[in-house]
């Protein structure tokens, strides 16, 4: 199975807010950027496409032409909790700098650690890969996402990909 991910574009929203599973708008730059995902997407093409239910990638998913979307919640970004919508700076929460330490393995207040996200994403695709073992499927989704997709199947390790995060836009190729 060849999974391809496409992280979505630009978002309306200040660095360093915590923007999670919120359904926020998508920067003004949606055009320009969608294209040049569509562009990057025709070389593809799927037997089956998925999007994460927050509309920045069921938006890029349709303006790239695939209507016919599966919608899974699984492939949602990281859940923040409490800190949703909050800016890192503005955090009161004494559970933040353990986060901050341990990210991995932590959980946002009334949310999830990466792990968390990794497990719900292993599981989608421990789902869907016997019946899709010879396919290409499409998958728009966010960045904690394809983070735990290169950790999981394309040899990275977390520091790796904390370091280098996918920019909006990506479209990362992955062989299973």
């Amino acid at each position: 199975m060849r999974l391809v991910l496409i992280r979505h574009t630009s978002v309306a929203v200040a660095r360093g807010v915590c923007y999670g599973q919120t359904d926020v708008p998508l920067a003004e730059s949606f055009q320009e950027e969608a294209s040049e995902v569509k562009k990057g997407l025709q070389k593809f093409s799927f037997d089956q496409v998925y999007s994460s239910p927050l509309s920045r990638c069921v938006k890029l998913a349709r303006f790239c032409g695939y209507d016919h979307l599966v919608i899974d919640s699984r492939l949602a970004e990281m859940d923040f909790g409490e800190w949703e919508m909050k800016c890192y700076d503005e955090i009161t929460d004494p559970r933040l700098q353990e986060w901050f330490d341990d990210y991995i393995n932590v959980a946002a207040t009334g949310g999830e650690s990466v792990i968390d996200q990794r497990r719900r994403f292993m599981e989608f695709v421990d789902e869907i890969k016997p019946a899709h073992t010879d396919e290409t499927i499409a998958i728009f989704t966010h960045g904690g996402i394809l983070i735990n997709a290169l950790v999981a199947f394309g040899g990275k390790t977390y520091s790796e990909m904390y370091n280098a995060i996918p920019t909006y836009g990506s479209i990362v190729e992955i062989l299973l």
